[in-house]
């Protein structure tokens, strides 16, 4: 196994130096991909001297969504042949490499999506007020009965994704650019009639920075889930037909 951990980043210049650093001190065969929106606060100066040959940096001239930072980190991963998964995970300390070590204990060959999971037995979250754990727990649960999927952390951003799942999808289908991308990618993933579980991660709300989450995600999100809830129950645009190869 040799996994590529693609971090998306804007203006993540407090938290990405050690979010790094405790990734490369795992005692697994992984590299980093580091895909930075042109942060004017200078995060991609800090990845470019961080100066390890198993840390790269893809710059992107503009700030253009989370969905088009990890569709570029996933073609840059499969471009690369020497990766068997990919790892997606935020650059802001929020998710832990701890629970990265004890998620891959989960990624055995049949297994093709590993979901890091708050909302489940031994998951936790840290520092966030009441009403975004609603938002969030509310947001799964509407996304799991919209479209008939069973696992309880739809919108959570730390999984492990096999590349012999990634090479089945077709990334251009998947459209979202906000959070909404981590529900399309579960919904992609079913549709490949992929094998999935879920491992328990504590989330660490950031102690320095701002949050992404805005009014305009929520919403994006909501519209998406109701229009691929409605399709699903008409069989409009067949997931299969839409996301596999």
């Amino acid at each position: 196994m040799k996994l590529l951990v693609v971090i998306p980043t804007f203006n993540e210049v407090a938290s990405i130096g050690a979010v790094v650093d405790s990734l490369l001190v795992l005692p697994v065969d992984l590299e980093v991909l580091v895909v930075d929106d042109n942060s004017p606060d200078g995060t991609g100066a800090i990845v470019s001297r961080i100066g390890s040959p198993r840390v790269h940096l893809l710059s992107r001239k503009e700030k253009a969504g989370l969905g088009g930072a990890y569709r570029a980190g996933i073609q840059w991963a499969l471009d690369h042949s020497t990766f068997s998964h990919l790892v997606t995970m935020d650059g802001d300390g929020s998710h832990r490499a701890v629970d990265l070590a004890a998620m891959l204990l989960h990624a055995r060959p049949e297994i093709d999506v590993v979901l890091g999971t708050r909302w489940m037995p031994g998951g936790a979250i840290e520092n966030w007020p009441r009403y975004r754990q609603w938002l969030s727990r509310l947001g799964t649960s509407y996304a799991r009965w919209a479209l008939k999927l069973p696992f309880r952390d739809l919108t959570g951003g730390f999984r492990i994704y096999s590349r012999s799942l990634l090479e089945r999808l077709r990334l251009d289908a998947i459209a979202s650019d906000g959070y909404c991308f981590q529900i399309e990618m579960i919904r992609a993933a079913s549709s490949a009639a992929a094998a999935m579980v879920e491992s328990p991660i504590t989330f660490v709300e950031r102690e320095m920075g701002q949050s992404k989450m805005s009014k305009r995600i929520v919403r994006e999100a909501l519209i998406h889930v109701s229009i691929w809830g409605l399709q699903r129950r008409f069989e409009i645009n067949a997931d299969k037909l839409h996301y596999v190869k």
